[in-house]
């Protein structure tokens, strides 16, 4: 097997691994689907988490996570598809962040890891067996690159940003209790 044989199967594996886990993740989200709880029961949660409005923020979530996802696994719009899953994961990792760094503690390492990847293919491209290559790399053109991550990194400062004032702000009206009850 030659070496870009060899490239091009690894970047196909790649994608369809981080894009079908990042398609099932956003479907539950989305749909319920796979044990997850649909727009309403996410919505709840990425209230309490300081993403309002929790619809909103549950449905731009699904969606980058489902859309992002299942382009990178076909290998089509590779740059916009990564960026999207890559900006979901990093308001993902926001809300982890607190727990540290390690998944068992509730940390933001697997969040990290799939943005990681995500963004890795964004920037590599999908390879020889996807769509983008089937289609001449219509939608897969280097000036796409940096366009995607820009827009991608100014609407996820935008809701990261609302996130952390909201968090900030609801603390700050928070009392601790001045004597201890018995």
């Amino acid at each position: 097997m030659k070496r870009n044989d060899r490239l091009d199967l690894g970047l196909l594996l790649l994608r369809l691994g981080a894009g079908g886990v990042l398609a099932a993740h956003g479907t539950q989200k989305l749909f319920g689907w796979f044990g997850g709880h649909g727009i309403e029961g996410t919505g709840q949660f990425m209230e309490s988490v300081g993403y309002a409005p929790g619809k909103a923020s549950a449905t731009a979530a699904g969606l980058a996570e489902t859309g992002g996802g299942t382009l990178l696994a076909l290998g089509l719009a590779t740059p916009a598809a990564g960026a999207a899953a890559a900006g979901a994961m990093a308001g993902a990792a926001a809300v982890h962040a607190p727990n540290g760094f390690f998944n068992q503690s509730g940390g933001y390492e697997y969040a990290a890891t799939l943005g990681l990847t995500a963004a890795g293919l964004a920037i590599t491209g999908p390879g020889r067996f996807s769509l983008d290559h089937l289609l001449g790399h219509a939608v897969n053109r280097g000036w796409m690159i940096p366009a995607a991550f820009a827009a991608t990194a100014a609407g996820t400062a935008v809701v990261v940003g609302a996130r952390a004032r909201r968090l900030r702000k609801a603390k700050e009206g928070e009392q601790e209790a001045l004597f201890e009850e018995e």
